[in-house]
């Protein structure tokens, strides 16, 4: 009944738009609030888990995310959304990973008035997906503390710029050795995570838990499995508990890809999801069109209610 193989467009991991690598040099933190002006109005309450919905942005608007209420009581049905996706590619003149946006993923960036702040209005976080990109650079293969601390301060600075609530890491397509980078090591991640965490300590790191790096979370002592708000399983129609050291309430076991993802697998999953105590819910590939339907089969075992569609 289930598939292992992911089905992402992985239109953000080929783009192939210019963009310059980040360089924020002295820019400092800057919240929703202060871009904006106003303060975010407090969602209506729901009791439950968090439910996270990522968005191809290569295709999809993040508005969507926005768009769909719980019938009993109005509050948001998502509460997180992800843009998927930037990628860390790989300057072979300077050997050193940067930061890469493809032309969709900057346009959200750029338009962040209309693509970001009105989800962060209704107070859903907004968090940058990151993603290898065949080019041999990935979260795994820093060789130096000094290297993975500087990719962090770029992440950190990059929420920062333009308001996000945080990053998630996707350790897929880095293709490791292309380029003659190095191979995957035990520090990289741990340095990278660490670096993060301390550069942003009131903002997400979540772990979309595949990729090398998902196994490399422990070195020298140090164990960053904490240092994560959110883990969640990557494979889609799937029940698979990530095996990070969270509790349940910051763990996904459950992911469903919308539209594709059947009603009745959605529902078992968000049933099963309340019935062993965990505290967050995957979706994948929420578009334009009205999928009310397929939302309520999952909001109705998490939520008690059906969820509305507002155009």
């Amino acid at each position: 009944m289930f598939t292992l193989v992911r089905s992402r467009v992985r239109r953000a991991a080929f783009a192939l738009s210019a963009v310059a690598a980040l360089a924020f040099a002295g820019t400092t933190a800057t919240t929703a609030t202060a871009t904006t002006g106003a303060a975010a109005a407090p969602a209506a309450a729901k009791q439950g888990p968090t439910s996270v919905a990522y968005v191809e942005v290569n295709n999809n608007s993040m508005r969507n995310v926005g768009k769909y209420t719980l019938a009993n009581g109005g509050g948001n049905v998502f509460d997180v959304a992800v843009i998927f996706a930037a990628n860390i590619n790989y300057d072979t003149g300077t050997k050193a990973a940067y930061l890469h946006f493809n032309e969709n993923v900057q346009r959200v960036l750029d338009n962040a008035a209309t693509e970001i702040r009105p989800l962060q209005q209704k107070g859903i976080k907004v968090v940058l997906s990151v993603l290898g990109n065949h080019q041999g650079a990935g979260f795994a293969n820093f060789p130096s503390q000094q290297a993975a601390s500087a990719f962090a301060k770029t992440l950190s600075d990059a929420v920062a710029k333009y308001g996000l609530d945080g990053i998630d890491f996707d350790d897929e397509y880095a293709e490791y050795g292309n380029n003659g980078t190095g191979q995957p090591n035990d520090s990289s991640f741990v340095h990278l995570v660490t670096a993060l965490r301390a550069n942003m300590p009131g903002k997400i790191i979540s772990l979309y838990n595949i990729g090398p790096a998902a196994s490399r979370l422990s070195y020298g002592g140090v164990d960053v499995s904490s240092k994560f708000d959110y883990a969640w399983n990557p494979y889609y129609g799937t029940w698979q508990v990530p095996r990070v050291a969270l509790p349940k309430s910051k763990l996904s076991p459950a992911a469903v890809e919308i539209g594709r993802t059947s009603q009745s697998v959605a529902a078992s999953l968000a049933r099963r999801t309340v019935s062993e105590g965990y505290g967050v819910y995957l979706t994948y590939n929420l578009d334009g069109a009205d999928r009310s339907a397929d939302v309520s089969a999952f909001t109705r075992e998490l939520y008690g209610g059906n969820a509305v569609y507002t155009p």
